[in-house]
């Protein structure tokens, strides 16, 4: 997640091994994209928009998009956002990998009730439904900006990726900020631990994920795209999900999570349709308990 480049620095990314490359919009709209952003590198809305299309040109070809909702009119961005998946299908053969979906948020300098375009928790769903609807092949990436009880509803409607235990402040994950020198971006609504959500995805009946085999293995791009539509991708994903849940349980996990996530992995080895890839599965989750890391399809 870095600012709009050259083709040739994004190539360097590219060579660098980079996954997937997200970039937020802010808003589609022109006049309003240059009034939030009078001067500096972001205010040329051309260069910033067409970002993506540079990159994939750089060979990067998993990117993110996003809009922050409330600074403009929710459902021109909604269009916007929409348009510009469309567009890079077109002209680039392979749709944004993910889509997020923030919105305007309480933060020190900012008021969300000042925003003439601010949206409620039921507009907000009914976003999120419609994206998954239109683009049902993309990630779809909600943050701890949003409540525990939003993030509840949406994962229902199509989120498909969520964060937990996040720190927005400069250094946050080394250590604790005193609260006078608070540095956060923003406030976060959701301020669980990382294993209180994996705690919580599993009361829910969700299998908690933690993969990120496609990158390393390859599977980007139109490889990616092809398997994502065809549905084919859940013979990978469904076994890796089981089995990076596993190494959270084995390494980092409560003990109240580790007993529930246990239960879930032998109930889901069950719904793996191939004898094959269970038996594998199965052998290699046995290899966890003894030690072995870093398995996957």
């Amino acid at each position: 997640n870095i600012a709009a480049t050259t083709v040739e620095n994004y190539r360097k990314l590219k060579e660098a091994g980079i996954g997937t490359y997200i970039l937020f919009q802010e808003t589609y709209h022109k006049e309003n994209y240059e009034k939030l952003h009078p001067t500096g590198p972001k205010h040329d809305y051309a260069y910033h928009t067409e970002a993506m299309d540079r990159a994939m040109d750089g060979g990067i070809d998993d990117v993110g998009l996003g809009v922050l909702f409330g600074l403009n009119n929710y459902r021109y961005d909604f269009a916007g956002i929409i348009m510009h998946a469309e567009h890079l299908e077109a002209a680039k053969g392979v749709g944004p990998h993910t889509i997020s979906v923030p919105r305007l948020r309480r933060a020190d300098d900012i008021d969300p009730d000042v925003f003439d375009n601010g949206i409620s928790d039921d507009l907000f769903a009914k976003i999120v439904a419609c994206i998954r609807i239109a683009v049902p092949y993309t990630g779809m990436i909600v943050s701890t900006r949003e409540s525990a009880e939003t993030r509840k509803k949406v994962l229902q409607l199509g989120i498909s990726q969520i964060s937990g235990g996040s720190r927005t402040s400069v250094g946050g994950y080394v250590e604790e900020e005193p609260e006078e020198e608070n540095s956060a971006q923003f406030d976060l609504n959701d301020t669980r631990t990382l294993d209180q959500i994996v705690n919580w995805l599993l009361d829910g009946g969700f299998i908690p994920s933690f993969c990120t085999a496609c990158y390393r293995e390859g599977r980007t791009g139109d490889r990616f795209m092809q398997l994502v539509k065809s549905g084919q991708i859940a013979n990978c994903c469904q076994p890796n999900a089981l089995m990076t849940l596993k190494e959270y349980l084995e390494d980092y996990a409560s003990e109240d999570t580790r007993r529930k996530g246990e239960r879930a992995i032998l109930e889901e080895l069950n719904h793996i349709g191939s004898d094959k890839v269970r038996q594998i599965t199965v052998n290699r989750l046995e290899l966890m308990k003894e030690g072995k890391r870093d398995f996957r399809f």
